[in-house]
């Protein structure tokens, strides 16, 4: 028997908005001249992508991070461009979060991201999904910690305001929803829109379609 659910927790990349990385080194390739070998080097290496997402690079000491190691004089809003323009709607989400919303479900997003991304995807591109009907943002770049990392599901929950096993959670990577769990969050891997709906109603949580 599970907990009553008092605050869902979306992910943001692939269950909200669809991104697409191979797009992204493309754009900034062709945005800055420099080869997208480098560009995927420079950009998705596991300490650049951990750094940026974290805080440790912000939109200033990214593009001159960028910059200084491919050797290129790329200007800094075609870089920001080419570098957040990678997502689409998740159009099938929308009216299950817009609806969970109006039923007066408690909403947030938590999310690994960096402050480019989440001020792409927050200009009103894709209203009325976000900012939309979330009463909390919990992210990486800002909490100085990305999921799997415990401290980001306990920011969570503090934001919440709600203990942990009134949490629920659904992200589309397992390891990040086993470490939810680990954190006693109630966390569902993502799979489609009609999955995540079931496993709500299985959890008691009810709107109008």
């Amino acid at each position: 028997m599970h907990p009553p659910i008092r605050f869902l927790y979306f992910d943001l990349g692939n269950v909200l908005l669809r991104f697409c990385h191979d797009r992204m080194c493309r754009q900034m390739a062709a945005a800055s001249g420099v080869d997208e070998s480098v560009v995927r080097r420079l950009v998705l290496s596991q300490v650049a992508l951990h750094d940026h997402e974290t805080g440790r690079l912000n939109p200033v000491t990214f593009h001159d991070y960028f910059c200084r190691e491919s050797g290129c004089t790329v200007e800094f809003d075609a870089l920001r461009t080419a570098a957040a323009d990678i997502f689409t709607i998740n159009e099938g989400i929308v009216p299950l979060v817009t609806s969970l919303a109006a039923a007066g479900h408690r909403l947030g997003v938590l999310s690994n991201t960096n402050e480019v991304h989440w001020g792409w995807v927050t200009d009103g591109r894709f209203a009325p999904l976000l900012p939309g009907p979330f009463e909390h943002a919990v992210l990486s770049f800002e909490e100085g910690a990305m999921k799997p990392d415990p401290r980001i599901y306990e920011a969570a929950a503090r934001r919440a305001g709600v203990p942990s096993r009134e949490i629920f959670f659904t992200d589309d990577r397992e390891e990040n929803v086993a470490a939810a769990r680990a954190a006693g969050l109630d966390a569902v891997l993502f799979q489609d829109v009609a999955q995540l709906a079931d496993v709500l109603r299985g959890r008691g949580v009810r709107w109008s379609s």
